[in-house]
């Protein structure tokens, strides 16, 4: 009977173990496919797939609200070779408007990215293109149309180097950059880079569903978790769109560039460099043969953006800077006259100058742009010694000066890959020449504009100006507003006074003004508008001499200052003036009243030797 007792008990505890598991079981089941959702969210993982949808890019318009950039509908057809099949060659070509060699290549290229990765065949289909495709899709094994994509489209042939162009991201992007990923897009110059941030957007999210083949088969829940894109910002440029088409029409077949700026604002008018390119070549399926035969053109340089990077000896349009510092800092006055023999004599050696009045006082100069009289005006600053106790000394406080003018360093523009021009320091000359053992004459060319000194076309023109301004300028830049046309930009609206009394610009203005109406700058004079200039003549040897030219206008109240530069054409008379006439008179009266006088402009090339 105990025995019995015993096992009796013993079954009652093994019972109740077992129930106990198998209700702790129960409760467990009940949690995981009832209460808990981790293994159903684990099971959608290989039912969802997460899209990131690109966003329309922002557009872009020119100061007027005209549209530069915008976008436009393009599909792309894919191939992935491992899955390519027989099919009829000649069809497909026939659709796709390409021969059959065209497709071997095409082939060949996807064969190289891989066998079992998907590339792009040809980009830039039309909607109808697309539509007649997908008819014919059961046709072409292996092939795969994509979803709509937004592209660039131009509405200009010019303002390359402004707008710059738009490329897939590499490594390099991709690592900087949560935001991207392969085949994204990026700004890659102009104002496409400086602004990729605005002009790029927010992308949405798609939560696609797929079968147990892959194949979507919609958006989960119904897009409950789908989120838009959002579009990137518009921009409106400083750029006048006339007047920059009719500054690249001007430079047609020539070398250099046009920089127009407003003085009130230091708003970007036009930048033409030449030669340049459409920017419509650097979109589609052959932008990337197009972008290397631009980058092979050695000759050209089209992709070499001349406004900002171009670094030339001034020549005499730096007399100006040299008036203004030469006056604030005592050297000379308005009424200080120097004489010239036909140029400036130095030990065995003379800096010519072409015949004019002597001796000539500071608007006189200008007029006549006198050699000599600024290289005694060099030499009444740096070889004082009641005021500098040095040659250094005295150079530092010129160099100083020129600084604040915008010479030797970069704006900080919103357009990238700017360069700073070249001013000395001391150090660059002591290094020449030896600590104390350099003067005035050592230099001399420098008060010329010649010698070691550079400057960029956008320095130029911002030089013209400040003059305007009677001595201060904002930062040259292109963005007007961001988002809407009232949402002004307000990053460049700081003055920069350039710390020269403004009495003292009073004699350089009258002598750019009779520089127009009777000097070396007659040939920028515009009817019924009063211009004020200086012509340049830069040194290039051995080949021929840049023309130069600085200008704004109208005189009284500046709307608009202008830098002209032509490679190899001689005097700044002879190409740079009549480009800047015609150019001022286009912004102001928005016609051309000299049909003759363009004539001798548009369509005419100077020969440059290969």
């Amino acid at each position: 009977m105990a025995n019995r007792a015993l096992y009796k008990n013993r079954m009652k505890w093994v019972m109740g173990i077992f129930i106990s598991i198998s209700v702790l079981y129960i409760i467990k089941l009940f949690s995981l496919q009832i209460l808990d959702d981790t293994w159903k969210d684990k099971a959608n993982i290989n039912a969802l797939d997460t899209i990131r949808t690109q966003p329309p890019r922002g557009v872009i318009y020119d100061r007027y609200g005209e549209k530069l950039v915008d976008n436009e509908k393009s599909y792309e057809l894919y191939v992935l070779p491992v899955k390519v099949g027989e099919f009829d060659t000649a069809e497909l070509c026939k659709i796709l408007n390409i021969d059959t060699a065209d497709f071997n290549r095409r082939m060949e290229k996807a064969m190289r990215h891989g066998r079992r990765c998907v590339s792009v065949f040809m980009s830039r289909l039309s909607p109808q293109m697309d539509a007649y495709l997908r008819e014919k899709a059961h046709k072409f094994k292996g092939f795969y149309l994509s979803p709509p994509i937004a592209i660039r489209k131009y509405h200009i042939q010019g303002a390359a180097h402004v707008l710059g162009y738009v490329t897939e991201v590499n490594k390099e992007d991709i690592a900087k950059d949560a935001y991207y990923i392969q085949r994204d897009n990026i700004g890659r110059s102009g104002i496409e880079r400086s602004y990729e941030k605005e002009l790029r957007g927010v992308k949405g999210v798609t939560i696609a569903l797929r079968d147990p083949s892959g194949n979507i088969q919609g958006s989960y829940m119904d897009g409950q978790y789908d989120e838009n894109a959002i579009p990137g910002q518009s921009l409106w440029c400083s750029i006048d769109k006339e007047l920059q088409e009719y500054g690249e029409k001007l430079m047609e077949g020539k070398r250099g560039s046009i920089v127009a700026i407003e003085p009130s604002s230091g708003e970007i008018l036009a930048l033409v460099t030449s030669p340049a390119y459409d920017p419509s070549l650097l979109v589609g399926s052959e932008k990337g043969n197009n972008y290397m035969a631009l980058l092979r053109d050695s000759v050209n340089k089209p992709l070499f953006n001349r406004a900002l990077m171009a670094q030339y000896p001034p020549g005499s349009t730096f007399k100006l800077v040299n008036a203004l510092v030469f006056q604030q800092a005592g050297a000379v006055n308005e009424h200080t006259r120097f004489s010239c023999s036909h140029g400036f004599a130095y030990g065995n050696r003379k800096l010519g100058c072409h015949g004019h009045a002597s001796p000539l006082d500071i608007a006189g100069s200008v007029q006549n742009s006198c050699n000599a009289w600024y290289c005694r005006g060099l030499i009444a600053m740096l070889d004082d010694r009641k005021h500098y106790s040095s040659t250094e000394e005295a150079y530092a406080v010129w160099r100083k000066m020129v600084g604040k003018l915008g010479f030797g360093d970069k704006f900080g523009s919103d357009l990238p890959y700017e360069l700073t021009g070249f001013i000395p320091t001391e150090a660059y000359y002591n290094k020449h020449y030896g600590k104390g053992r350099w003067k005035a004459t050592t230099i001399i060319s420098i008060s010329i504009g010649q010698g070691e000194i550079c400057a960029t076309p956008i320095q130029l023109a911002n030089l013209a100006a400040l003059i305007a301004n009677r001595g201060y300028f904002y930062t040259p830049h292109i963005v007007k507003a961001i988002g809407n046309k009232d949402s002004l930009n307000t990053k460049y609206t700081v003055k920069h006074n350039v710390g020269i009394e403004r009495k003292y610009f009073t004699p350089v203005v009258l002598g750019m003004e009779r520089a127009v109406s009777a000097g070396t700058a007659r040939r920028a004079s515009v009817p019924g508008v009063k211009v004020c200039a200086k012509t340049g003549t830069a040194q290039n040897p051995p080949s021929q001499d840049h023309s130069l030219l600085v200008c704004f206008a109208p005189a009284e109240h500046p709307q608009i200052a202008i830098s002209v530069i032509v490679e190899n054409g001689g005097f700044g008379a002879t190409w740079a003036a009549p480009i800047a006439s015609l150019m001022i008179e286009k912004y102001l009266k928005r016609t051309i009243s000299r049909p003759e006088y363009e004539a001798t402009i548009v369509g005419k090339s100077i020969h440059y030797a290969k």
